[in-house]
């Protein structure tokens, strides 16, 4: 599959660990060595994957709501003190670390409570660059209801953090999310929608998506140095994405 979207045209793959911890694994009847195990292995895979090509691996790290299998990124409010907050994603940070990605994809961030506490484990690692791209209710408000800008000074505030963003939310609410992020704070900005299905947490996601419009590509260029697709984009819909960006590119340059 990661090779799929390196033939594709993508220039960094996002490692199949969004969902991976040991408390994850814990509830499934599993134990904490074989989180471990997977976790290193999905950067391992990525990296097989781009095979020597120009392509980054972001090791994925996704919220506490990914474990609870109720749509809680989608979401926030988890109701868990911030300690433990920390203390989930500390212990999946250090195992991913220690695989050696070239920089961390923690996506898909809900609450910003969440990004201060990410915020604060992220320090242990000076080393290694991130990303933070939060889910967005609407082109103003993540899905804990906290106006983005909010989300993207909280992200800011750390050293490593390269990039800010918004993730697997409508592509129709990216435009307005991307001018009020660009507008709280100065780092360059990221942008991976999904199809704009819906999520239910009993049956999954639900209708067959958009294709994102070829406009709304070329107007996030504008303002994102990043532009992907998450939940429901597929290899085709990234070939597309990088045809347009690449002629656009080019464009730029001869004008």
């Amino acid at each position: 599959m990661h090779a799929s979207y390196v033939r594709a045209g993508a220039r960094v793959l996002v490692t199949a660990s969004y969902q991976v911890s040991a408390e994850g694994y814990a509830d499934q009847g599993r134990d904490a060595h074989e989180a471990d195990v997977a976790l290193r292995a999905s950067v391992r895979l990525a990296r097989e994957a781009a095979d020597g090509a120009d392509v980054l691996v972001a090791a994925s790290v996704g919220p506490y709501g990914a474990i609870t299998h109720d749509g809680g990124e989608y979401r926030g409010r988890y109701g868990i003190p911030d300690r433990d907050l920390v203390a989930f994603h500390r212990r999946r940070l250090d195992v991913l670390a220690d695989a050696r990605p070239d920089l961390l994809a923690v996506e898909t961030i809900p609450d910003v409570d969440e990004v201060h506490a990410i915020v604060e484990c992220l320090a242990d690692y000076p080393h290694l660059p991130a990303w933070i791209t939060v889910s967005c209710a609407d082109g103003a408000r993540t899905c804990a209801g906290q106006p983005v800008e909010s989300a993207a000074r909280a992200a800011s505030s750390s050293p490593t953090v390269a990039a800010i963003g918004v993730n697997c939310s409508s592509p129709e609410v990216i435009t307005d999310v991307l001018g009020r992020m660009s507008g709280a704070c100065d780092l360059p900005l990221v942008a991976y929608p999904n199809s704009g299905r819906g999520w239910d947490s009993v049956t999954g996601w639900s209708g067959t998506g958009v294709a994102v419009p070829d406009d709304d590509v070329l107007a996030w260029a504008s303002r994102a140095a990043l532009i992907g697709g998450c939940c429901g984009v597929g290899p085709d819909d990234i070939a597309r994405v990088a045809g347009l960006l690449s002629a656009h590119s080019d464009g730029s340059r001869q004008g």
